[in-house]
């Protein structure tokens, strides 16, 4: 993402002895500006065509800047990534998540969780372990690393100190792709989970959200989730379409508006990023996605505790056709000592949590899981969307090809993982995206699921 403006420099003005003859030509521009209260701004996002040119108010532009004076806290440290994000590191007692009126007297919890009892899993030298040798782990898991340069950020061996967190910085730009400063770091309330509106799914729309999931019972005590998913970077149609795979840990009234949602995955989303790049990201939500919540630290609500680990920043390196596979493993469990419901990622490393306070329902426990892809169908080009979901093959395609998340595990209120066995999967059309799930004693219970999107089934 770039902003789209031209200086021409007539020759001699690279001198310092004429920076202030530049600047006499430029104040017709800057008071011209001032007069009429509007600036033009253009927007172009690379690999999309994308260029959006609009008039903004200084008003406006002058609410956009408070709201981010918010949300950008004054950092100890600033890390440039090669991907152009800006990473602040902010004193972990300053961070956006304090913030939020429910947590005012709340205190960073000090006290590690205690993490989920790890259930027994069968390995042997079966054929399906011979078919997955390739994938590898990006970021923890097996042999990984949670602190080395799995994100795009860490990539020049810069690290944030000890005591503060990484946050990546939002920009004016960063508020204009979005429809408002409202919308800004939200989900629709299209974006409702697909099991939840299986009566009246939102299979076509003009926002319409579509789904390839596993999911489990709706009446089920369910006390935290896990998976490990590969990453890809899906051809996304036009800037407002988003492509993602995650975990869901839910609870509350479906078909109402008091629908708590705990989310966490990768997503790749320009509108919110500006760019494609696969990112983790995380979000949240007590009231169906209408007022609460956001995605990553872009609102007050997530406590985030780990130095190295940016929510929001991009993944690296991602899985390729035919070749090696990179996966993250995610979990989310409430803590059964101070009901708090923490992140962790890879090997155990702790991300952070969100509170307790935040919650009406899941401040007990979650009732459902799923796991799996969503993608944004605008119909924009009056067909249904290229973008893809997960690798863009279908299920069928299998390993090295299509996307999959393996090793599907709930936490009991025992505070024990043990896998899924009894889940149900669903796609809204499978013409476009799919999904198909197995079990084995390596990868547990697993599935493979995404699509292209646009294609001679699917107009």
């Amino acid at each position: 993402m770039g902003i789209v403006s031209v200086v021409k420099r007539k020759r001699g003005f690279n001198s310092a002895d004429h920076l202030h003859h530049l600047l006499l030509l430029l104040l017709p521009f800057f008071i011209s500006a001032l007069i009429s209260e509007r600036f033009v701004v253009a927007v172009a996002v690379s690999g999309l065509n994308y260029t959006k040119f609009r008039q903004v108010g200084s008003l406006r532009l002058a609410r956009i800047q408070r709201h981010l004076d918010k949300i950008n806290k004054p950092p100890v440290l600033t890390i440039e990534s090669p991907d152009g994000d800006i990473i602040d590191c902010v004193h972990k007692r300053k961070q956006p998540a304090l913030d939020h009126p429910l947590l005012k007297n709340h205190k960073i919890q000090r006290v590690p969780p205690e993490m989920p009892k790890l259930g027994v899993m069968k390995k042997d030298n079966n054929e399906a372990m011979r078919d997955h040798k390739y994938n590898k782990t990006t970021g923890g898991g097996s042999g990984g690393d949670s602190g080395g340069a799995w994100q795009m950020w860490h990539q020049k061996g810069e690290r944030c100190p000890k005591g503060t967190v990484p946050i990546r910085r939002s920009t004016v730009h960063d508020v204009l792709r979005a429809k408002s400063l409202y919308d800004f770091g939200k989900k629709q309330r299209s974006s409702l989970p697909l099991a939840t509106r299986i009566d009246a799914p939102d299979v076509v729309s003009g926002n319409g959200h579509e789904h390839a999931i596993a999911y489990t019972g709706a009446s089920e005590e369910v006390y935290g989730a896990k998976a490990t998913i590969n990453v890809w970077d899906p051809t996304i149609e036009v800037v407002n379409e988003f492509s993602l795979s995650q975990i869901w840990v839910l609870s509350g009234s479906f078909d109402g508006s008091d629908l708590n949602s705990i989310e966490a995955g990768w997503q790749v989303s320009p509108e919110l990023y500006g760019d494609s790049r696969p990112r983790l990201f995380t979000y949240w939500t007590s009231d169906s996605y209408q007022a609460t919540g956001c995605y990553n630290l872009l609102c007050s609500g997530f406590v985030q505790t780990n130095s190295r680990i940016a929510i929001g920043a991009a993944i690296s390196p991602i899985s390729s056709l035919s070749s090696n596979q990179y996966d993250i493993t995610i979990l989310i469990w409430k803590d059964p000592k101070l009901g708090n419901w923490w992140m962790g990622f890879g090997d155990n490393t702790l991300v952070g949590y969100w509170p307790a306070e935040l919650f009406t329902h899941l401040a007990d426990r979650a009732t459902m899981v799923e796991w799996g892809g969503e993608v944004v169908n605008s119909r924009a080009n009056g067909h249904h969307t290229t973008t893809q979901m997960g690798s863009g093959h279908f299920a069928e395609d299998g390993f090295g090809k299509a996307s999959y998340f393996r090793n599907l595990e709930v936490v009991d209120s025992d505070n024990s993982l043990s896998s899924v066995r009894d889940i149900t999967i669903l796609a809204e059309n499978t013409n476009c995206y799919n999904i198909k799930s197995s079990y084995n004693n390596e990868w547990g219970t697993h599935f493979y699921y995404g699509g292209p999107g646009n294609n001679p089934q699917c107009p």
